[in-house]
């Protein structure tokens, strides 16, 4: 597996980002909804901030990420904190990776725009869920064209039709400038997910905390989009988990 992108960012990521007090993340886990006793995959967990936070809601939880640095992070807090949770180091999209396992229900937290393979990544998140399993994601809006000092989900030299992968120099997207984002249309997340039988259910698009913007864009902008998809096909309850 190639080195991840974000391996050379383990301790800015890690230190900089591990509260699940925003918006966003409290978006995603509402319209997960009660998870006590079900099982649930973190794709793109990272050192496991949301893992954790599913884990104490009673969830029994595997994070899978790609970055090994990441991976060894959240190892490290599950030593510190029992919670029963699996890690496992792996590229979710590549062919292969969650085949022969089951879960009620897969969570991504920002980890679709690091994904570069959509396509293998939806795939693979809807073979892993059981029948009526929930998808729940969430990203910055792909509508969101960024503020006075802070990227938005395109760069501002190009528009929202212009899809692909490029790397922000605003002042305030501290991590964006580090690892780049991938762009992509809503009209594309609806496609992919519905050709893998992933069927939106519901969407949220909470404002952001108050100083996220200083310009206050932010107030006329959507800026974040949280989104539970179902898996609608029927192909029986398989009961299946991580070797």
């Amino acid at each position: 597996m190639a080195d991840a992108r974000y391996d050379a960012i383990a301790e800015f990521y890690s230190g900089g980002f591990d509260s699940v007090d925003d918006p966003a993340s409290q978006a995603l886990l509402e319209l997960l909804g009660p998870v006590v006793g079900l099982d649930v995959l973190d794709v793109a967990c990272g050192h496991g901030r949301i893992t954790r936070e599913l884990a104490r809601r009673g969830a029994s939880v595997v994070g899978v990420d790609m970055s090994g640095q990441l991976i060894a992070k959240a190892v490290e807090a599950e030593r510190a904190e029992r919670l029963g949770i699996r890690y496992v180091h792996t590229d979710a999209s590549a062919p292969g990776a969650l085949r022969g396992v089951s879960f009620d229900a897969v969570v991504c937290h920002f980890g679709l725009s690091d994904i570069d393979d959509l396509d293998g990544a939806a795939a693979a998140i809807s073979g892993a869920l059981r029948p009526s399993g929930r998808f729940v994601f969430a990203i910055l809006h792909p509508c969101f064209g960024g503020g006075t000092d802070i990227a938005g989900s395109w760069p501002t030299s190009g528009s929202y039709y212009d899809e692909g992968r490029w790397t922000p120099d605003e002042a305030r997207s501290t991590l964006r400038r580090r690892v780049g984002a991938s762009h992509r249309m809503l009209s594309t997340y609806v496609r992919t997910l519905r050709g893998h039988d992933l069927w939106l259910d519901e969407v949220a698009e909470p404002r952001p905390a108050p100083g996220w913007d200083p310009a206050r864009d932010a107030d006329r902008k959507p800026v974040h989009l949280v989104v539970r998809a179902v898996r609608a096909a029927d192909r029986g309850d398989s009961r299946r988990s991580f070797p």
